[in-house]
């Protein structure tokens, strides 16, 4: 490919070096988990999706050395967080679509010592679909078979998606 070319990878990586986002999600733990902490932020690219960058911190396993857990994070109906997030309904699933194949379904989250960085590429959903709606980290890795939602366990971070401003 001639170096003149710019490729999503390109794209992408301007927009993260950017570092405004379109919207996002400020994490915060459950009542068990109150030093879980992190965002979810939401970039609108070129190519018709959105970009996702996640950083948490004080993930469960944060005080064993050398752990590394995967947690389950999916957008959920509802950004109501309150009350250990009871609130927040099921997974956005707009299609009516199987588990993992809601648009709310997203990549699990790889715990290292506590934290966890990701980034992925989605075009299942549009930024102004989810506003309003919760991002959610489960305790266990999402299963991709169990329905309607993949077995993961109890929610221990939560955050309402909000436009960025």
């Amino acid at each position: 490919m001639p170096n003149n070319q710019t490729t999503p990878r390109i794209a992408f990586t301007n927009l993260l070096l950017r570092d405004h986002p379109d919207a996002a999600a400020w994490i915060n733990g459950n009542t068990k988990n109150p030093k879980l902490s992190g965002t979810v932020k939401f970039y609108h690219t070129t190519y018709g999706g959105v970009l996702v960058e996640t950083q948490i911190f004080g993930l469960p396993n944060k005080e064993v050395p050398g752990s590394s857990n995967f947690y389950a994070m999916h957008i959920h109906e509802s950004g109501d967080c309150s009350d250990d997030f009871a609130h927040t309904g099921t997974h956005y699933n707009p299609k009516d679509a199987a588990h993992p194949n809601h648009a709310g379904d997203m990549p699990p989250l790889l715990g290292s010592q506590g934290y966890a960085y990701s980034v992925f590429y989605d075009k299942r959903f549009a930024i102004t679909e989810i506003i309003g709606k919760a991002v959610i980290i489960h305790e266990k890795p999402d299963d991709f078979t169990s329905q309607p939602s993949g077995n993961a366990g109890e929610k221990i971070g939560c955050g309402e998606i909000k436009w960025f401003v």
